[in-house]
């Protein structure tokens, strides 16, 4: 049986308990490279095979799964926050299907929720913003047409940017041909939720300056919006003593 499963945003202990329950049974682990805090390795069983797979290939990777499945072992897959955002599980997935290899999948915490737990945010306020947009730019791996930074910030949602910290003076050129002005709030977050996060708000405009006087260069996503600092939010009609729901009748 192989095991997909998610680290979480960095902090060992913010691994959930299914996935923490699955590293101490494994038999074979094939982690994230730099992306994965390593003391996460330390809740695994004294017999336990480790495989770092930013030093192997797609092939590679699938081969160590077969040679565990051959032989009675459970593997997990170890992918840094949640697997279903940028983690290449599908290709994955695919050709343990065509191989006749059982598998699941166990969630884990995104970075984009422990960067909002850095900054204390919520992506959501009433009459801000009720939508959440994850996106990136393009790099080695192409983004379709259709999903272009302008044609998303024209809805002045909340926006958050993975893998796009060496690309911010065209990720804010971009933002400002979208909709966004330049001094739309926004912020940087390095490594979330790690011992050694840092956490930045500046603007659209500033975004550049900021990763280069603080020395950013990779690790970090960017939420882009006025969710990240506003205080002209409407109240929740939810815990309004005005508003009647199932459960609660509201106060005249």
């Amino acid at each position: 049986m192989v095991h997909f499963v998610g680290a979480g945003p960095g902090a060992p202990d913010l691994i959930t308990v299914r996935g923490k329950q699955y590293l101490e049974e494994a038999d074979v682990i094939i982690y994230a490279g730099s992306l994965v805090n390593p003391k996460l390795l330390e809740y695994t069983k004294d017999v336990c095979t480790i495989y770092n797979s930013a030093k192997m290939t797609l092939e590679e990777v699938i081969s160590v799964m077969e040679k565990a499945e051959e032989e009675g072992k459970m593997t997990v897959r170890l992918h840094t926050g949640d697997p279903c955002i940028y983690g290449a599980i599908r290709e994955q997935m695919d050709i343990l299907d065509e191989k006749g290899i059982p598998y699941d999948s166990c969630p884990g915490v995104s970075s984009f929720c422990g960067a909002a737990s850095a900054l204390n945010l919520e992506y959501t306020l009433p009459d801000i913003s009720q939508s959440v947009i994850i996106t990136r730019m393009e790099g080695r791996t192409p983004v379709p047409s259709k999903e272009s930074i302008q044609s998303f910030a024209a809805h002045q949602a909340t926006m958050v940017v993975f893998l796009s910290i060496g690309m911010l003076e065209e990720l804010s050129r971009r933002l400002v041909e979208g909709g966004y002005s330049e001094d739309t709030p926004a912020a940087i977050v390095y490594k979330a939720t790690w011992e050694d996060e840092k956490k930045f708000i500046c603007t659209v405009g500033t975004l550049a300056q900021t990763a280069a006087e603080n020395n950013i260069t990779k690790t970090a996503l960017m939420i882009i919006g006025d969710a990240v600092k506003t205080s002209n939010y409407q109240r929740s009609k939810l815990y309004d003593p005005g508003f009647t729901t199932e459960f609660r009748k509201a106060v005249k």
